[in-house]
């Protein structure tokens, strides 16, 4: 179980650190919900489907499951950015694309999660308790991370959604490279 514990803590750390991001933009109650949600989700789901697809789809994402979880990452980052740049927007339109900004980036943050299934396969563990586990610890340290950066954002005012970009940015590169 401990062995669980920090598999789940290793694969939560990147959405830590996209949730402080996303937090420095400021968040409403509604949405740290969707965020833990959306991010739980994807970080239980995807060891699950790991052991489903089996080993042939493991060995092919291999090395490159990092890099274009990075990548997409990097890509929601530079969209915050050119956003945050952008006039403002009617309220509707930024809630919808914030939900599909968060689809992109919980997807991308769990991309190795895919290989993380076909590891936790081959120890026997059960399956359902390890995405429990995963999922959970993911919730948590997105909650924690969305509360770190909302008070952060709540400090810097009107700059907070061009700094969480960049920090979205960054967190892409230290993905991509293996940093995270």
């Amino acid at each position: 179980m401990i062995a669980l514990l920090l598999v789940a803590l290793s694969v939560g750390l990147d959405n830590f650190a996209a949730a402080t991001a996303l937090g420095i933009s400021g968040v409403d109650g509604r949405l740290r919900l969707r965020v833990a949600l959306v991010f739980g989700m994807f970080e239980g789901v995807m060891p699950v489907l790991g052991l489903l697809l089996g080993r042939s789809v493991a060995h092919a994402l291999g090395g490159t499951a990092k890099p274009a979880a990075g990548g997409l990452l990097g890509v929601a980052g530079a969209y915050a950015l050119v956003t945050a740049m952008l006039p403002d927007r009617g309220s509707h339109q930024t809630r919808e694309l914030t939900t599909r900004r968060l689809i992109v980036i919980g997807a991308a943050l769990s991309v190795d999660n895919l290989v993380i299934g076909f590891a936790l396969g081959a120890y026997h563990v059960n399956f359902l308790v390890a995405a429990l586990v995963i999922a959970a610890v993911s919730v948590a340290l997105s909650l924690l991370g969305l509360e770190i950066g909302g008070r952060l954002g709540a400090r810097l005012g009107r700059r907070s959604e061009l700094l969480g970009g960049v920090v979205l940015v960054a967190v892409g590169v230290a993905v991509g490279v293996g940093l995270l």
